[in-house]
């Protein structure tokens, strides 16, 4: 047998395919049967009362060996089977799929997963899925208005209507809900407490100082972020440097600033290429997604930075540490269990980076159509661990108990307007944050505001 692996290097390497052989004194020995692993995909999207879009991938198979597959769901059985609901495909030698969930009950529980059926009639699942319904009246939608910024491009500060700002490119909150904003195009970092808005660091004018507050510089800072001690991270894009400021405005470098490149070590001796995401755990360490490296890096408090995931070759793979690709990653957080999710947006997918540096694909996938995920740029958890997505298009998308929603704005679409869901208008929303009360902050990047969201779900 023809043996063509169809399958991703990463779960080649993780995973041992069953075999099965036949043999014996004078016979010959048969050919082995490669079982096939069968990935469900973890989030349902397009939900209704009645359908559903889900799928999953298929790995580790011989071509021309896979008979059927698909997805099977049931409201009744917590372990589908192939003989409860299905939707099922025949098209050999595929990798990805997706699937029309039908026939689905307003209000009800439903468990799914993917399988596939090889030519020995073998049958293997993917991992369960749950997921509910929603009633006739129900929906999930944000409410936006404007918090900050009146629409025009300036460095101005003060109350937040008559406050400007120009690009706006990423945002941070930190434990008393101050708001933090890589200030882009005015190459400062804003910080608005108590209504307020005011410079934190940076004079204005690009270049590459450390000081203490408008005596430093910055040149197009891109991501941000806060520890628990009120340390202010800046990804310092045009400086290929991480920058950090203490609670009293005083910026040192953390890592890089000495030219583009690639190099892990302390200090300057670190290259980055153009950083852009930043996100801190709770024991200090910085990670940075490396847009133009295809990496994503890690600082430890000590200021050691060494390549926690990625090669610099731009791909799509899901495996461990640096066995997994990206494709210019732009947007990294933190979730409450230490897993770290990237908007990595040349996939239009987000990744789920486990402590132990496994990668897997939580939504989306370069082949996936742009109604699912189109440009994801940045991405936020709150405090009950649900996903908040920037799709610089034009969305705002939540992830919640295993279902994605479009809770705001609409996608290929530049505008400026407030109003409820789809009724809302952004014009390159980029980086978001979430309060402790479960507000919703975006940097809308071209409309120079920066905009709330309160998340409503109607029963």
């Amino acid at each position: 047998m023809k043996r063509l692996l169809r399958s991703y290097r990463l779960l080649l390497i993780l995973l041992i395919p069953a075999v099965i052989a036949g043999s014996g004194c004078n016979k010959k020995t048969e050919d082995p049967v490669i079982i096939p692993i069968v990935i469900t995909d973890p989030v349902i999207s397009d939900l209704t009362t009645a359908t559903a879009t889900s799928g999953g991938y298929l790995t580790n198979f011989v071509t021309n060996t896979i008979k059927e597959y698909g997805v099977c769901w049931s409201s009744g059985n917590a372990t589908p089977t192939t003989s409860d609901s299905k939707a099922s495909y025949t098209v050999a030698n595929t990798v990805q799929f997706k699937a029309a969930v039908t026939g689905l009950t307003a209000n009800t529980t439903y468990h799914l997963r993917a399988y596939c059926i090889n030519i020995q009639d073998a049958v293997t699942y993917g991992d369960v899925v749950d997921f509910k319904t929603p009633t006739a009246t129900s929906s999930t939608y944000a409410a936006v208005t404007t918090y900050a910024g009146n629409h025009t491009a300036g460095l101005v500060n003060g109350p937040l209507t008559t406050a400007q700002f120009s690009n706006p490119q990423a945002i941070a909150i930190d434990a008393q809900d101050n708001l933090y904003i890589a200030d882009a195009f005015n190459n400062v970092i804003r910080k608005i407490s108590g209504g307020v808005v005011s410079t934190f660091a940076g004079s204005g004018i690009a270049g590459y100082t450390n000081a203490t507050g408008a005596d430093a510089q910055f040149y197009s800072p891109q991501g941000i972020a806060v520890d628990a001690q009120g340390n202010v991270y800046v990804a310092d894009f045009g400086n290929n440097a991480i920058r950090k400021i203490t609670p009293a405005g005083v910026v040192t470098t953390l890592a890089g600033g000495n030219g583009v490149g690639y190099a892990d070590g302390s200090g300057a001796s670190v290259k980055f290429y153009n950083p852009s995401g930043l996100a801190v755990d709770a024991q200090g360490n910085v990670f940075v997604a490396d847009k133009g490296n295809n990496l994503i890096r890690k600082i430890t408090a000590v200021g050691v930075t060494s390549t926690f995931s990625g090669v610099t070759t731009p791909g799509y793979i899901n495996a461990i540490n640096t066995l997994a690709e990206f494709n210019n990653p732009t947007g990294v957080a933190i979730d409450g269990s230490g897993n770290l999710y990237v908007a990595d947006l040349g996939n239009s997918a987000i990744r789920k980076i486990t402590s132990d540096g496994t990668v897997s694909s939580v939504v989306g996938n370069p082949t996936a159509t742009p109604e699912l995920l189109n440009q994801p740029q940045s991405i936020a958890v709150d405090k009950n661990g649900n996903l908040f997505i920037s799709d610089q298009t034009g969305r705002i998308l939540e992830i919640t108990g295993h279902v994605l929603y479009s809770i705001a704005g609409s996608a290929n679409n530049a505008n400026y307007s407030n109003g409820n869901g789809a009724g809302a208008d952004f014009n390159s929303p980029q980086g978001l944050a979430a309060d402790s009360q479960g507000n919703i902050y975006v940097a809308d990047y071209n409309n120079n505001v920066i905009r709330k969201l309160v998340v409503t779900t109607t029963p």
